[in-house]
């Protein structure tokens, strides 16, 4: 069965975007974007909630991008994406879908279907949505070397405890920390 990766980058005080939704304090450098070669090619879908994805999609297409990020650009531009939305009325970025209804079914049987992983970056709201249902099945979450002070925190939202594993670590040179977690029972 096909896993589901969450991945999201906080500050090291737990918050994954600014007060003002400012990203300007996430560290991408060569090492890191190595990093996120290798996760879009064990993947074969991304997911995506409505903010999320029209972030992404502002930025992704643009030339911009395919001059400063080329491979990840092709990368994300390519890779077919399903984005959860009641209030979008249409997609318009390269090999996307929207789904309106029942984000939990739809992944479930997404699931079951053979391929590559999925990964949802960012979207918190989608992901705790998720997360009862047992959807997600590893967290990745990058720690960056910032104090915010205030933000929108991880996964503000959730009602229910949730135990998971470390199965991995990794220290970048910048100073990002990647904790790689899945879901289950303390050991």
């Amino acid at each position: 069965m096909r896993k589901i990766i969450f991945q999201m980058m906080v500050s090291l005080d737990g918050y994954f975007e600014g007060p003002n939704k400012e990203l300007d304090w996430h560290l991408v450098d060569d090492e890191f974007n190595d990093y996120a070669s290798d996760l879009l090619s064990s993947v074969d879908t991304l997911l995506f909630g409505r903010v999320t994805y029209q972030l992404m999609a502002s930025y992704w297409p643009t030339p911009t991008a395919k001059t400063n990020d080329p491979l990840i650009a092709e990368k994300m531009n390519n890779l077919p994406k399903i984005v959860f939305s009641k209030t979008l009325a249409k997609v318009e970025w390269n090999n996307t879908r929207l789904v309106k209804e029942n984000a939990a079914e739809e992944i479930s049987k997404l699931k079951r279907e053979p391929g590559k992983d999925m990964a949802i970056f960012g979207s918190s709201d989608l992901t705790v949505s998720l997360m009862s249902s047992g959807l997600i099945d590893e967290y990745r979450i990058f720690v960056n070397p910032v104090v915010l002070g205030s933000g929108k925190a991880l996964l503000k939202g959730l009602k229910d405890r949730l135990y998971l594993n470390l199965i991995r670590t990794r220290i970048f040179k910048s100073g990002l920390v990647l904790l790689c977690y899945k879901s289950g029972r303390r050991k």
